[in-house]
């Protein structure tokens, strides 16, 4: 009878686990800072109203909610991308995350997705393999597009951006989404790997996260190298078949190298600037201009590392600089939603940034570009 019952209050415990750790995770990692409500001017909301806005960067696939309900947890899903007037959201996908991620130094021979996949029943293959973790997260969005009635649009090529952006101007309540991978261990130093992440949907992706892979160097690993062999001949590749080269996290030295073979548009999905926020997470104002001349786009995130403020207007200062330093041409949003951050509003209060846009003295042609239209432009020339 003692092992039965102690067989079954195990069996509730990995129950209540399975159940009850994801949401806690998300609401202790995936916050919105507390604040006073924050009330946009009318000039602010009705910039807002008539912009294209598209950001390069969301984690949601992660944390197991259903996109298309209404989450009080996170910061996106498909109601919210709405109310906040999104049209295009790139939702990013996670492989590998060391324990006690920090933008100094981290080793590679720890991981902590293989916790939070076991607690969201992700299937067997995920457990070990980064590329099943990539895969399986792109059939979630696959599943999640397909089951919205059309209300959330998967974005592969130019055919289907155009498509997507004419019924949208007559539908103001889809969302496109385009799937990108954050790090390149998915890849798991296999060129024939880009093929396969491909036909998966992916159509942005970085080499590095947090730590070094065999492909470059990361901007918080351990060597913080540049591109090795393995990461010239994918970065070819996947010129190649139309997937934009992603450089958030990188090195300085990959920066640099990425930025004399890329023959492409370049994009940094997600990132601050050292002009208004200096650590080894941000921009070099050399390395704006580096990717603003490829024709690609720096992505300015919302959150304290990289912007150093907690409310639109330290978003609006870091864009006001790479504006400045790259072109207004040369500039986006890339949030970091769902990323592990602390946010000072979650999707569907961007207004917020349109209306410190304003008070920082952009033109209403210029916060159109850097609010979605940049991103557009990069993704008709980029996409296959």
């Amino acid at each position: 009878m003692k092992k039965a019952l102690s067989g079954l209050v195990l069996a509730v415990a990995a129950a209540s686990f399975l159940v009850l750790a994801p949401p806690l995770a998300e609401r202790r990692f995936n916050r919105v800072l507390p604040r006073q409500p924050y009330h946009p001017s009318q000039r602010g909301r009705d910039l807002h109203a008539r912009l294209l806005v598209a950001d390069l960067h969301a984690d949601s696939l992660l944390w197991g909610r259903d996109l298309l309900l209404r989450a009080s947890r996170g910061h996106v899903d498909v109601p919210r991308l709405v109310e906040g007037r999104v049209t295009l959201q790139a939702f990013t996908v996670v492989t590998q995350v060391p324990r006690g991620a920090n933008i100094e130094r981290n080793a590679a021979d720890t991981d902590s997705i293989p916790l939070l996949a076991f607690s969201q029943r992700w299937p067997p293959r995920t457990w070990r393999s980064f590329r099943e973790r990539a895969l399986y997260q792109a059939e979630r969005l696959r599943d999640t597009a397909q089951r919205s009635k059309g209300k959330l649009v998967l974005v592969r090529s130019r055919e289907e951006l155009a498509a997507f952006l004419d019924r949208r101007s007559r539908e103001p309540a889809i969302v496109g989404a385009l799937l990108g991978l954050e790090g390149g261990q998915a890849l798991e130093g296999d060129v024939r790997n880009v093929d396969v992440l491909y036909d998966a949907g992916f159509r942005m992706a970085s080499l590095s996260h947090f730590v070094d892979t065999d492909l470059a160097g990361s901007a918080h690993g351990v060597a913080k190298g540049g591109l090795t062999e393995k990461g010239r001949a994918i970065v070819r590749r996947m010129e190649e078949r139309g997937i934009i080269l992603d450089l958030a996290h990188a090195s300085p030295r990959t920066i640099v190298e990425a930025l004399a073979l890329a023959r492409r548009p370049v994009v940094v999905s997600h990132t601050g600037v050292k002009g208004t926020c200096d650590n080894l997470r941000n921009l070099t104002d050399d390395e704006i201009r580096g990717v603003a001349r490829t024709g690609g786009i720096v992505g300015i995130g919302y959150w304290e590392t990289a912007i150093c403020g907690g409310d639109g207007k330290a978003v609006a200062r870091a864009i006001r600089h790479a504006v400045d330093v790259g072109g207004s041409d040369h500039v986006a949003l890339g949030s970091d939603f769902d990323g592990a951050i602390a946010a000072p509003f979650d999707t569907a209060g961007l207004v917020e940034v349109t209306d410190a846009l304003l008070g920082a003295g952009l033109s209403e042609t210029e916060i159109a570009k850097v609010m979605g239209q940049n991103a557009v432009r990069v993704l008709q020339s980029a996409l296959p």
